[in-house]
């Protein structure tokens, strides 16, 4: 009986839940409906409102939009830069301007008036900006040119120097660019058109180079300094393989008949206007000889400089050197005069010359030095080379050797080293000499203050006898 009074109930409940949620169904989608009504009846309203034109202009399209359609493209390509590999030497270029060797040309401008000669070339170098002031200091000091002006020791200013109515001004940067890199610019004009000045800070240091002319005269006292002289020889007859920074001083050497070869062994010696095979291999031998003669020619009016030739009741100071060789008088002379180490001068015990040996630098300047100085040479150790140097590879360079080297430090921009290979801080002392690389170190003889260039020796022979 409980039973079925229970189930009637329950199913009296799920009937009226059932109606309950129906009536909710209903009454959502009436509301719905009115509201649709309500917004139709409001956009109808507007429609039909003053203010609905304004409303749709204020939406529409801007009309010069559809007289001038943007149109939108890709990019145009970039526009092609002219790269500095592009960039070269004007046809010419005076060769007698020295170029620094870790340096590229990236830009080459000319005056827009042909009346004006001035080139400017610009130039980008890895190196540090002292770097570049230093070789240029050396290379115009070496190469006779007259400083005219030099930059302040803060960088300011250029290094301005002229030579045979040739001016240069190299413009320097005291600062270094970003990543590394220095420009700096190379003004020259010729003929005697003006470079534009640029402003440069006085500098008190700034002083012309002595240009004094060789006097013939067999007094110690007299002495000159490389001078520029129009009547050395002409560059321009010179075989082109021999390098640029070397061809005035072959040129200056050949034309006072210093450099004579043999074409054989057992052929006589000849003199050319101009060096053959420039970029040969000098021997032992060649430059024992040229070293001579050399010294000799520039010497010319000086003999208590010259190098007395041996004769034939000299006891030879080498095994492999008799008198029959055709050298003899000229390596047993330097022997004798205690120019080269020997047995007689008891510096070595070597017995040998071999002077068919290929010349290394160290050798070359062990020999040159002393005829340079004119004195024994100082003591010297690694430590004071490298010092002095700043070689990186002092400590190959040989004891006796490394004395020479030291005392050529001391030469200033006058130094063998310096004139016969620029810039370095290797030194490979051990590395063969070429026959070009010989000529320039026997261009100069003596000290900074006491010495005679080839060209000088020229310029002598070319006065008139009074």
């Amino acid at each position: 009986m409980l039973n079925i009074i229970f189930t009637q109930r329950r199913g009296n409940s799920q009937g009226r839940s059932k109606i309950t949620k129906t009536n909710k169904t209903n009454i959502l989608a009436a509301v719905n409906t009115w509201l649709a009504v309500c917004l139709l009846a409001a956009v109808t309203a507007c429609a039909n409102s003053p203010n609905s034109k304004a409303l749709e202009e204020s939406l529409a399209a801007d009309p010069k939009l559809k007289q001038n359609p943007v149109v939108f493209s890709s990019p145009p390509p970039a526009t092609a830069i002219e790269t500095n590999s592009t960039a070269k030497l004007p046809p010419d270029f005076p060769t007698e301007i020295p170029l620094y060797p870790n340096a590229e040309l990236i830009e080459v401008g000319r005056e827009t008036d042909p009346s004006q000669k001035n080139v400017r070339l610009r130039w980008e170098s890895t190196d540090p900006v002292n770097s570049v002031q230093n070789f240029y200091s050396t290379e115009f000091g070496r190469r006779n040119w007259e400083i005219v002006s030099r930059p302040t020791a803060e960088g300011q200013g250029s290094l301005v120097a002229s030579r045979d109515n040739l001016r240069v001004t190299v413009s320097l940067s005291p600062t270094q660019k970003v990543g590394g890199s220095t420009e700096f610019a190379i003004d020259y004009s010729k003929e005697g058109s003006e470079i534009p000045a640029s402003p440069q800070a006085n500098n008190s240091e700034s002083s012309a180079s002595p240009t004094a002319s060789p006097t013939p005269s067999n007094s110690e006292e007299t002495t000159s300094t490389p001078s520029a002289s129009p009547k050395s020889a002409q560059v321009s007859q010179l075989d082109t393989q021999i390098p640029q920074q070397l061809r005035q001083y072959v040129a200056d050497l050949s034309q006072l008949e210093a450099l004579k070869v043999r074409a054989t062994e057992s052929a006589n010696l000849e003199t050319a206007s101009t060096l053959p095979k420039p970029n040969k291999i000098v021997t032992r031998r060649e430059y024992a000889r040229w070293l001579v003669a050399a010294n000799n020619q520039i010497y010319a009016s000086r003999q208590a400089k010259q190098i007395r030739l041996a004769v034939d009741s000299s006891e030879p100071a080498f095994s492999d050197i008799p008198k029959t060789d055709p050298d003899f008088s000229a390596i047993q002379g330097l022997a004798e005069a205690g120019v080269i180490p020997s047995s007689l001068s008891g510096e070595t015990k070597d017995v040998k010359f071999r002077p068919d040996a290929p010349l290394t630098r160290e050798t070359m300047i062990l020999w040159k030095v002393p005829l340079d100085t004119r004195q024994v040479l100082p003591t010297a150790n690694i430590d004071g080379v490298k010092e002095k140097w700043g070689f990186q590879d002092a400590s190959k360079i040989d004891s006796q050797a490394s004395r020479a080297v030291l005392a050529d430090f001391n030469n200033g921009d006058l130094a063998n080293i310096r004139r016969v290979f620029g810039f370095t801080t290797l030194f490979q002392p051990k590395k063969s000499v070429t026959r070009a690389e010989a000529a320039a170190s026997l261009w100069y003889f003596g000290v900074q203050d006491q010495g005679l260039s080839a060209k000088d020796a020229l310029e002598a022979k070319s006065q008139p006898a009074e």
